[in-house]
């Protein structure tokens, strides 16, 4: 069995179960002029209005056309790229940081929501990359103070539930407010980027509503060391809104709009575990893996060498499946992102052990700063390093994990995947 394959086989299998077009219609469906889904009905006769943010709202408005084309008024969605759908308008935003198509995109979406009447009815289509593609800050709040206070967060490694915490509250559309533009009633179907599908996280919760406050922002801020780094107009946000000088985001969801979460990480996992276990004994270790890539990466390996050792817990030959999202504190200068990190991490802790392979990439199908969605390492690509004389542990601390896997070719390529599900990390063990 070459377990190098099947690894790679089997991820490319999980990426695509989660795709909106798999996904879309095992939740939800057409009937009698209905639609039906987790037992809700909602009925269709006056058509409805399709909206949608995140790196999948793409395809999930192509599965949307391809079921509702008839009852379809109007629509936008704003995603990473643009393309021509039917009756939906797709413009484009930018990710992970903001720009002024991100504001134009977040305009167009506040405009078009808000305007709609007490009877009418939309979808709306949410992935993760929202946070980025769609925008509109709270005055005095700039384009730019937005950019900087967005690199800063993410170069510090703060956690995304935090991260968005600080968004939604620089924000005009975020943690509930778009969603409280409007009096139209609408469902929200989610893909989630999340541990845990976490509703007030994802896409930052344009539609949902947000426990988060000012004092919670700022207390963030405080905490990682950050906030005197800040934009002064940012600085000034934040302190205004801990004294109540400025409205905080909503505290209760709009009774007329409702949540369904279409795909997570355990539907990626579930699914290429029912697969594996065609060729291979595998099990689900987590959908929650978090923390710093390469620490992850010596744990996730220590259970492979015990495994390898002595047959505990498992007996090889045996797959185990995490799935998560890591982050990576960037020191360095280099190209690469958390998957690829936590690969070399990894390689450096299998070097030379034969029958272990650890895959790890982004569903989404973009790592970090690269154009890779990850990377699979085994003994071969310790040698491959050793031949080539490369120092491993430069390369790691220099965050340029991506330069290395491009020389062993040991990179993962898909390209943009039309879903995201955090990441999948694979580990085989042989007997």
């Amino acid at each position: 069995m070459n377990l190098r394959k099947l690894s790679i086989d089997l991820f490319l299998y999980g990426i695509n179960s989660v795709k909106p077009e798999n996904l879309i219609p095992e939740k939800i469906s057409l009937k009698n002029s209905h639609i039906e889904i987790e037992g809700d009905k909602y009925p269709l006769k006056k058509g409805i209005y399709v909206y949608g943010s995140g790196k999948a709202s793409v395809e999930m408005a192509k599965s949307i056309e391809k079921m509702f084309l008839d009852y379809i008024i109007d629509g936008t969605v704003v995603c990473n790229y643009t393309q021509k759908l039917k009756k939906i308008k797709v413009i484009e935003g930018n990710h992970p940081v903001p720009d002024e198509k991100s504001l134009k995109a977040g305009e167009t979406l506040l405009k078009e929501i808000s305007s709609l009447k007490k009877d009418d009815f939309f979808v709306y289509l949410l992935s993760g990359g929202s946070s980025a593609l769609i925008e509109k800050p709270i005055p005095p709040l700039t384009l730019k103070d937005l950019q900087i206070t967005t690199q800063i967060l993410l170069k510090h490694s703060v956690p995304i539930e935090e991260i968005n915490i600080i968004r939604k509250h620089l924000s005009m559309i975020k943690g509930g407010r778009l969603g409280h533009s409007t009096k139209a009633k609408g469902i929200v179907l989610v893909i989630s980027d999340v541990i845990g599908d976490d509703l007030f996280t994802i896409g930052s919760a344009p539609l949902y509503y947000d426990p988060s406050t000012y004092k919670d922002a700022y207390t963030i801020l405080k905490k990682h060391n950050i906030f005197d780094d800040l934009p002064q107009n940012v600085k000034k946000v934040i302190l205004k809104g801990t004294k109540g000088k400025i409205k905080e985001t909503p505290k209760k969801e709009n009774p007329n709009i409702k949540h369904y979460i279409v795909g997570s990480n355990i539907d990626a996992l579930k699914k290429i575990k029912e697969k594996a276990e065609k060729s291979i004994k595998t099990y689900i270790m987590t959908s929650q893996l978090k923390g710093e890539a390469r620490e992850v990466a010596k744990a996730v390996v220590s259970i492979g060498k015990e495994i390898k050792k002595s047959s505990n817990p498992f007996d090889p030959p045996v797959c185990l499946l995490f799935g998560g999202e890591t982050t990576v504190t960037v020191k360095g200068n280099g190209k690469g992102g958390r998957n690829q990190e936590l690969c070399l991490s990894a390689l450096i802790e299998i070097k030379d052990t034969k029958n272990i392979v650890l895959l790890s990439g982004g569903t989404d199908g973009i790592d970090g700063n690269s154009e890779d969605a990850g990377a699979v390492v085994d003994s071969s690509s310790y040698e491959k390093a050793k031949k080539m004389g490369v120092d491993l542990y430069k390369y790691l601390e220099n965050n340029d994990s991506n330069s290395l896997f491009t020389k062993t070719g040991d990179s993962i390529k898909t390209g943009y995947t039309g879903t995201n599900v955090m990441d999948i990390t694979i580990m085989m063990i042989g007997g």
